[in-house]
């Protein structure tokens, strides 16, 4: 799904509504891009979806278990109330995101560069996009590429023209749970391969 603007806009898409309250609520798979702001409890028990938006309002992620979210910018007050799972990576233009996020499930970080990440962290707290482990940055910017290829958003040009400063200020939404989860399930990964190297040389 693509919501743009229309060509005549003149307006600033971080600063205009474009899609109402509950969009992509209870969502389970697919991708959508929209140009604009949306409102109140964007996302809300999304399981799958991707989205892109260019700000939020109140409540945006709440009781979301699976899925990505890219926010291009301002969100309201509760981002992430009972988030367990999937991630979201928030541009924090003012530095002021963590006092609109609700951290009792969440954790705040920063996204890292992919090299310094794929040598410092291990993958199994990598996020899961599409079944398989993937690094923050590559995620994020090509999730921002096609937001500009689909809606030919200023922002997203604006953020890739200064990629590594933009990345920078985007944060980590990673809920607690899902981390747990994520490093359950590379053990039993890393287990299934051992044994089967091992069925293997016998």
């Amino acid at each position: 799904m693509i919501v743009r603007a229309p060509h005549e806009f003149r307006g600033d898409p971080t600063r205009n509504i474009i899609v109402g309250n509950t969009v992509l609520y209870g969502a389970i798979a697919g991708e959508a891009f929209f140009n604009g702001v949306a409102g109140e409890r964007f996302a809300v028990r999304n399981s799958g979806a991707v989205a892109v938006v260019e700000g939020t309002g109140d409540h945006g992620c709440e009781y979301m278990t699976g899925g990505t979210v890219v926010v291009l910018g301002g969100t309201g007050r509760n981002f992430a109330a009972g988030m367990s799972g999937g991630v979201a990576y928030v541009y924090d233009e003012d530095g002021l995101f963590d006092k609109r996020c609700n951290t009792s499930m969440v954790a705040l970080e920063a996204v890292l560069a992919a090299a310094d990440q794929e040598k410092g962290q291990s993958p199994a707290s990598w996020h899961k996009v599409d079944g398989k482990r993937q690094l923050d940055e590559v995620v994020l910017r090509n999730l921002i590429e096609q937001h500009f290829r689909y809606t030919g958003s200023e922002r997203a040009k604006a953020l890739l023209a200064d990629w590594t400063t933009a990345r920078r200020k985007f944060v980590k939404v990673f809920p607690t749970e899902y981390k747990r989860a994520l490093g359950e399930m590379y053990a039993k990964e890393q287990a299934a391969r051992d044994s089967d190297r091992e069925a293997i040389a016998a």
